[in-house]
């Protein structure tokens, strides 16, 4: 009988400014993440699952790198997680997600009829990054039905994540999406829960460090772009995501906190992107911009 790996939970406790960096950093080693914020403290416990011993290494070097982006030194903290039961209760707290007018999010293992009037999308359990939980991602959503007017015939998502964006996209406005993420477990799990929802046909998913590769860089004009990254990457790729936007095409930022948001919308100002409007959830900020026609 093939016995289960033995999983452990890693964890960092730190300040609003450094969330993004380090929740990055666990979501590359860990196959699902959990924020928590201390009301006391104003602290944020971030904290994921993973294989005992697996993907150290990379753990090790992004937590580095996210303490030397964020100007924040965080101890990890590790806990050995029993084996038996984590699905079922990584499941139990999955419930279905209703997300705005016109969105539901549930897990692969429940059962029963779907939402009436909603588009129901279906993922996996396990994956909390993606999942409708987060703040950025409900924003993104509701910034989704709140530009379902206009027109998109060609849509991105940059870092997909588990690919919900884009399948969103697709089934509402009935196009086409290029999904891209630069984590190959990522773009796996995006294809997978593609797959699951039958929508092969509209979205292609590809491996692609935001636009510096082919895949992207050589698409070009869309009419719509999901960022959904963080802060800094936002600001840096700014030029490039002006430059592939078609003329009137929309632009949905998130993964920032309402104290990065004003950093963010300067430098796509500079880029002549305008403010269309901006939606916030729980601490998290999506802004929403469009290129002049």
């Amino acid at each position: 009988m093939r016995r289960a790996p033995a999983l452990e939970t890693v964890s960092v406790e730190v300040a609003d400014v450094a969330v993004p960096a380090y929740e990055a950093a666990l979501r590359g080693a860990c196959g699902s993440i959990g924020l928590f914020r201390d009301d006391t403290t104003g602290l944020w416990r971030i904290e994921g699952v993973k294989t005992r011993g697996e993907a150290d290494d990379a753990l090790g070097l992004a937590l580095l790198l996210a303490a030397a982006a964020s100007g924040v030194a965080a101890p990890l903290r590790r806990v050995a997680t029993p084996a038996e039961g984590w699905l079922a209760r990584t499941r139990a707290a999955f419930p279905e997600q209703w997300i705005g007018r016109r969105f539901a999010l549930r897990g692969e293992h429940l059962r029963g009829p779907l939402a009436a009037g909603r588009i129901t999308l279906i993922l996996d359990a396990g994956m909390a990054f993606g999942s409708g939980e987060h703040g950025s991602t409900r924003g993104c959503l509701r910034a989704l039905e709140r530009v379902a007017w206009r027109r998109a015939r060609r849509v991105l998502d940059l870092g997909c994540g588990s690919g919900v964006l884009a399948m969103a996209a697709a089934r509402l406005l009935r196009c086409r999406v290029l999904a891209s993420d630069i984590d190959p477990w990522s773009v796996r799990v995006a294809r997978q829960n593609v797959a699951r929802n039958a929508l092969t046909d509209r979205i292609r998913c590809v491996r692609a460090d935001g636009w510096r590769q082919r895949p992207v860089r050589g698409a070009g004009g869309f009419d719509l772009v999901f960022a959904n990254i963080l802060a800094r990457p936002l600001c840096a790729m700014a030029r490039d995501l002006a430059a592939g936007l078609a003329p009137g095409g929309i632009a949905i930022l998130s993964g920032l906190l309402a104290t990065q948001a004003r950093m963010v919308l300067a430098a796509y100002r500079r880029q002549g992107l305008s403010l269309r409007f901006i939606l916030r959830e729980g601490a998290w900020t999506t802004l929403v911009l469009q290129r002049r026609r």
